[in-house]
């Protein structure tokens, strides 16, 4: 059977390697052909020709619009080449051998394949997934998928694989089942990959299509189901949580969106081996720039939430301050995503808006549209200056953006590292 890939990655490269490098790859930013240290051949997307391969393995990130995939004939996802090889090698199967060092057997059997919990939806899938593994680590769960360990370098003997699973890898995935399926709340994201955001809530639950009778599907209250076979519990408030899986909410230390991440970790557990070990997750330490609190020399609360690059993110960073008088440092690159919750959420508390970014006019504008109290700037530094001259004991400085940060920062690290610079060199003063 002979197989390219779609989509020159970390994903892609990893599974290359697994099955013994030495194959053809496309991509889209290759300009002119070249070979790898591995014998893999990187050619540009104008070169592909579908007839020569019976199998393309697709990068998780090419765009359902992108013309390499529009003629792709037999295209498969990481998840599909790993969870369900049988049916890839029943649909796939070809009389040609171009390529006798692959085999697809390479993945887990069905009798020896471990169990798996897919883990989605708009924030909160890292946390939640560090979580889960902190928790189930001692029987033998593994950690892999978005979170940044390809399927292909998760050891196929481990008892339980947590995934982080996102919206493209779900909507290139047709065939391949969780055991449990944790969906977390949904709000619009990725509008300029998926088209619509019903696209992208139809990619979240479409792995309900194709789990069995008692498999358990924790999902958000108010989605519009499809027909499923799934065991499903639907979510709203955390004491829905805590009554329906025996949870204490009041054992946990975290608040406001990872305080939910955190019952649901519990959930899961307590599902599949009845256990909640309060203890072991309180002990779990969260990412930086995941509101990241640090106190300047005057005894001022500035928070570092720049992970916070989504609409959802930032408004479960400003439910957590909203005992405070909040300052909201937010703007970048939205990707289209209507910004008017996050406004209207900022009426409901005492609150006013730093813009920043290159949605700075259009949030400025959505502001003064409802009476909101806004100031508008082009840089990070410059809102950080103007806090600093009217912020008060009592008060928090936020940066939540509720935007990516590639318009004017290399990630979302460095524009977090840059707010909390600023900070330090205040306490210097």
């Amino acid at each position: 059977m002979s197989l390219c890939f779609l989509g020159y990655g970390k994903t892609t490269r990893a599974i290359a390697a697994k099955f013994g490098d030495g194959f053809d790859f496309y991509d889209d930013r290759c300009e002119q052909a070249w070979s790898d240290e591995a014998g893999n051949r990187i050619f540009p997307s104008r070169d592909f020709d579908p007839s020569r391969y019976d199998l393309e393995i697709l990068t998780p990130s090419i765009r359902p619009d992108s013309p390499l995939l529009g003629k792709a004939q037999n295209p498969v996802s990481e998840y599909d080449l790993f969870l369900a090889p049988e049916k890839i090698e029943a649909l796939h199967s070809s009389a040609h051998q171009n390529h006798p060092s692959f085999t697809i057997h390479h993945s887990p059997s069905d009798a020896t394949r471990p169990r798996t919990v897919w883990i989605s939806g708009t924030n909160g899938k890292t946390t939640t997934t560090q979580m889960l593994t902190r928790l189930l680590e001692h029987h033998g769960a593994l950690s892999g998928g978005n979170i940044g360990t390809p399927l292909a370098e998760l050891d196929p003997a481990a008892p339980l694989w947590i995934l982080e699973t996102s919206s493209y890898t779900l909507h290139h995935t047709r065939h391949a089942a969780p055991d449990i399926y944790l969906l977390l709340p949904i709000t619009p994201d990725h509008i300029d990959w998926h088209g619509t955001a019903e696209a992208y809530a139809a990619d979240k639950l479409d792995p309900l299509t194709r789990m069995r009778e008692g498999e358990l599907a924790l999902i958000p209250k108010g989605l519009k189901l499809p027909e499923t076979d799934a065991w499903v519990v639907e979510y709203d408030r955390n004491e829905s949580l805590e009554r329906f899986f025996d949870l204490d909410a009041s054992r946990l230390r975290y608040r406001a969106g990872f305080l939910q991440d955190a019952l649901l970790a519990l959930a899961v557990s307590r599902t599949l081996f009845d256990e909640a070990d309060y203890d072991l997750l309180n002990s779990f330490a969260l990412d930086r720039h995941r509101q990241e609190e640090v106190t300047d020399a005057r005894g001022r609360l500035w928070v570092n939430d720049s992970k916070a690059t989504n609409l959802d993110a930032a408004l479960q960073a400003l439910e957590a301050y909203r005992d405070r008088r909040i300052r909201l440092i937010a703007g970048g690159d939205d990707k289209g995503v209507d910004m008017e919750p996050l406004i209207r959420k900022l009426c409901e508390l005492d609150a006013e808006l730093y813009t920043i970014g290159s949605n700075s006019e259009r949030l400025t504008r959505l502001a003064q549209k409802h009476g909101l109290p806004v100031h508008s700037f082009t840089h990070l530094r410059e809102a950080q200056e103007a806090i600093d001259r009217v912020l008060n004991p009592g008060e928090v400085a936020l940066l939540s953006p509720a935007a990516a940060s590639l318009d004017q920062f290399p990630s979302y690290a460095k524009r977090g590292e840059e707010f909390l610079r600023f900070v330090r060199d205040l306490s210097e003063i």
